[in-house]
């Protein structure tokens, strides 16, 4: 039977990453490289983001072939985009016997050996990891966090590693937070202390075809907790409440932690918890999300008020404060697993959630310029391909970017999430001033001819709900018309501070903003 499990040991330990230009995948190397094992990968030749991270640990992307599998390699790491049968560094691995772990197995791994805690969700994962993670990096805690996308805070990396990190034999007792995705219940693989759950609804319908078939996917993750796991989940969102409850029934051993608005204890969104989390939102000032978090927990004499304070973040969007509130509350509870007495981090914690910038295509400003006419023009690259993500994105920069004239631009990716979403996606733009689609951005593993739909049915669609509607099939074919649209004159009383134009969407649409903020600055 193939050995599915990492090495205690890692020192030394010859890893092949077949895929290394992954998210994720380069993400892992740089834990498993700082773990002291020996890393090489392969990819394919087209440049991307992830290439800068491999490259600062001295490492290079080869190009796939058998060659690269040689007799010094002790285990090989591949991405789910690459099959066991059709690659040829795969083919060659098992042709010599060598153990494979898929991205998700070797993940599963490595969390086993730590005190882990997985984050998951169908929106917010990226960000409320970076915050944990941002967050950590002011605690004296030994732990490691994995992200989904380059974290600004971790200094342009995916992962973060505290200098209080035990030597590898003893690594059971550091903490582990990684971001766990539920596609293809990936996340089964990983072994959680603590989960974070912040949202459940329907998505990925080429594997779950309804909203049930996901649900049951997070309630069998959450079931992987161990005896008196603890579950943080999010009590303003239907979908986590439902699952939490679900998940409650199978195991009442479980701990509670609702978080958000709605987390009172006694509030029927809280369950049956022993503590709460509750979040209240403040004013939108000078580009700042203020905000109080009060955390309770019931006593036998009563409640507890264990913190009461006020913090701040400097990205846009009550979501994101609900991620904040998360990552705290998930920070709070590691302070006191580890013995410490969190009322006395107060202030490291505001400090890590004020040093939280966001990350890669997670709201990231990629440049400023000015028009024409002298009006500012702020470009932001957001990953929201969801109608839910879209909608409560745009409006959060609706209110923290008020005095600017908001233009999106969206392409939508996968069409069987659009042709699930279609009213849902043609909905969602009520916080833009102006919208601009182009044709379905395809999946790998779906072909367009089993659709009815295409990029043009979405914009049609659109037109029904807002006004203000614009379709080029290709990305590029809208930048000439884009940058009319930004040098245009402004109503100086409702626009006084300029233009936002966001990029939207899981495709490669960034390209746009890129070439926009190019030409504006010539």
């Amino acid at each position: 039977m193939e050995n599915k499990k990492l090495p205690e040991d890692l020192r030394g330990i010859h890893i092949h990453f077949v895929g290394i230009k992954g998210t994720g995948m380069a993400a892992l190397v740089e834990i498993l490289f700082h773990n002291g094992a020996v890393i090489t990968g392969s990819d394919v030749e087209e440049r991307f983001y992830t290439d800068e991270i491999i490259e600062k640990l001295g490492l290079k992307a080869l190009p796939f072939s058998e060659k690269n599998i040689t007799d010094q390699i002790q285990y090989v790491v591949y991405s789910s985009a690459y099959k066991l049968d059709k690659n040829p560094d795969l083919i060659e691995a098992v042709k010599r016997g060598i153990p494979c772990l898929l991205y998700t197995e070797a993940l599963g791994s490595y969390s086993s050996r730590s005190y882990s805690c997985g984050i998951c969700g169908v929106h917010g994962k990226t960000s409320t990891t970076g915050l944990t993670g941002t967050i950590l990096k002011e605690l004296d805690l030994p732990g490691q966090v994995l992200a989904g996308s380059i974290i600004n805070s971790f200094g342009n990396t995916c992962t973060y590693t505290s200098p209080l990190i035990k030597d590898q034999k003893k690594s059971e007792k550091n903490i582990f937070v990684a971001e766990t995705c539920e596609y293809q219940r990936h996340f089964m693989s990983f072994c959680p202390q603590k989960i974070i759950l912040t949202s459940v609804e329907s998505d990925h319908q080429d594997y779950y075809p309804t909203y049930q078939d996901i649900r049951d996917a997070f309630v069998d993750y959450i079931c992987k907790l161990p005896q008196g796991g603890s579950l943080i989940y999010c009590a303003d969102d239907k979908g986590a409440v439902e699952t939490a409850s679900l998940a409650a029934k199978k195991r009442p051993d479980i701990c509670l932690i609702p978080y958000g608005q709605k987390a009172i204890l006694g509030n029927p969104e809280a369950l049956s918890a022993k503590k709460c989390c509750n979040l209240a939102f403040g004013k939108v000032e000078k580009e700042k999300n203020n905000f109080s978090v009060k955390i309770i927990s019931r006593e036998e004499n009563g409640e507890k008020e264990e913190l009461s304070a006020d913090f701040f973040l400097k990205v846009p969007g009550r979501h994101e404060v609900l991620d904040a509130a998360a990552a705290l509350c998930l920070s709070w509870e590691l302070l006191i697993q580890y013995g410490k007495n969190p009322c006395d981090y107060i202030e490291k914690i505001r400090t890590g959630l004020s040093n939280f910038s966001g990350g890669k295509r997670r709201s990231e400003i990629v440049g400023r310029a000015f028009n024409k006419n002298g009006k500012s023009v702020v470009f932001i690259d957001d990953y929201g391909h969801h109608p839910t993500a879209i909608k409560t994105t745009l409006s959060g920069y609706r209110e923290f970017y008020r005095g600017r004239k908001i233009i999106v631009d969206f392409m939508s990716h996968t069409y069987s999430r659009t042709q699930s979403l279609l009213e849902e996606f043609a909905s969602s733009f009520e916080g833009s001033d102006q919208i601009i689609l182009h044709k379905i951005y395809s999946s790998a593993r779906e072909n367009a001819a089993d659709f009815s739909i295409n990029g043009r049915t979405l914009f049609e669609r659109t037109k029904e709900h807002f006004e203000n509607v614009s379709y080029f099939e290709e990305i590029l074919d809208a930048k000439d018309y884009a940058l009319s649209l930004l040098n245009q004159e402004l109503d100086s009383e409702k626009y006084p501070d300029g233009y936002l134009f966001v990029t939207m969407g899981a495709g490669d649409n960034w390209k746009l903003g890129k070439a926009l903020l190019e030409e504006m600055y010539d």
